[in-house]
């Protein structure tokens, strides 16, 4: 099957007892059973919902796993998957991780007793020299948010099965369409739904697939247990959303190259962050292992007074947190999505306050450059 064609027929496809076209909502909390445990298939919402199930099915072959998890939001499947470790456990992380990823590792789990490291995993002699006889698994986002780094998910995760430790991927920025990290390695990948998946500003979700029906065990007992499952509704809204993916995905992508390659001319662009750069440090590794470059794009106009400037004269970009939608949003990353990693921290990183984020849209890539090219000068 190939990839459009699977975002529409994968998982479960349909209602089979009515026949409509489109899984149902089922919006329910419990099931009838005929006898105690006798029951036909589902008995909690928590535990299981049909409507929440076709989602998972869904995200499962999708990301050619074994089993698929739905949860409330991105963050909700960033600590469950957490959850997988205990007390004295130790994680490497790639450094250039989503604020919200960086801030739930260092002010929350670390409470619990779960040790981390930030490293640049685009090396991948830093994570073979950052290995400790404590770590039990390797996190990498790739590409990263917001500096667009590629880690080698294939060469990454070898080495993380050398010394037996798990590797989780997050693949928000790229999604299924363009990578998927299973086959190339990893364990589990994970994604903030609410971007690309959802694709229209509407649902906050966060979904997770594993490779292994033991692992698959393990995420359902924590997502059960502690309860942060995504509702009929917000999972009816997401396979909607994942129809479209390929389409959208494919114009987001047409639209960003042209994007940059204005950029690149511009005077007042001081350095653009762009896998699909020949220039880009790993743009051949983005090239072998993903079949697309993405919609995100990252660019540093020189201080934050400039930044505020471009800002206060788009017409066309919203400024708001998110991305992957099909309006073109932008940030100051210093200030929103990475305000919670410390100053001294996002200076050795390179997010400086200048630093401009934009996730390109599916408006006429011609007025997103006009908007972009009067609010520059």
């Amino acid at each position: 099957m190939k990839r459009k064609t699977k975002l529409i027929h994968g998982g479960i496809s349909g209602d089979a007892h009515t026949g409509a076209v489109n899984v149902p909502i089922y919006q329910v909390s419990t099931y009838k059973q005929e006898g105690v445990g006798n029951h036909k298939g589902f008995e909690y919402s928590r535990t299981g919902n049909p409507t929440r199930h076709a989602l998972e099915e869904l995200i499962k072959d999708l990301e050619d796993g074994k089993r698929g998890f739905a949860f409330s939001s991105g963050m909700a499947a960033i600590t469950a998957v957490m959850m997988l470790f205990k007390q004295g456990d130790h994680i490497l992380l790639t450094d250039d991780v989503y604020g919200g990823t960086f801030r739930v590792i260092t002010k929350v789990l670390n409470k619990f007793g779960i040790e981390a490291t930030f490293i640049d995993t685009s090396s991948i002699s830093n994570i073979q020299e950052a290995i400790q006889s404590n770590t039990v698994a390797l996190y990498i986002e790739t590409p990263t948010n917001p500096l667009l780094k590629i880690t080698d998910i294939k060469a990454a995760s070898a080495l993380a099965k050398e010394h037996g430790l798990l590797t989780i991927v997050d693949n928000t920025f790229s999604t299924p369409y363009f990578q998927t990290p299973l086959p190339l390695g990893a364990d589990i990948v994970l994604h903030s739904a609410t971007k690309y998946l959802g694709g229209h500003s509407d649902v906050v979700s966060g979904l997770v697939v594993v490779n292994d029906d033991d692992l698959g065990s393990d995420l359902h007992f924590i997502q059960n247990s502690t309860g942060g499952i995504l509702g009929p509704n917000d999972s009816w809204l997401l396979i909607r959303g994942i129809k479209t993916l390929g389409i959208r995905m494919e114009e987001h992508e047409r639209s960003a190259q042209e994007i940059v390659s204005f950029l690149s001319t511009h005077p007042q662009v001081e350095k653009i962050y762009y896998p699909g750069l020949p220039a880009h440090p790993n743009h051949e590794i983005s090239r072998q292992q993903a079949l697309g470059f993405g919609g995100m794009i990252s660019f540093d106009v020189g201080s934050e007074e400039k930044a505020a400037n471009l800002l206060s004269k788009l017409k066309y970009f919203t400024l708001a947190e998110s991305l992957g939608a099909v309006e073109s949003l932008i940030s100051v990353p210093a200030k929103m999505t990475h305000a919670s990693i410390p100053k001294e921290r996002r200076a050795e990183l390179g997010i400086t306050d200048g630093l401009v984020r934009i996730s390109v849209g599916l408006e006429d890539v011609d007025d997103l450059i006009e908007d972009l090219k009067q609010a520059l000068e």
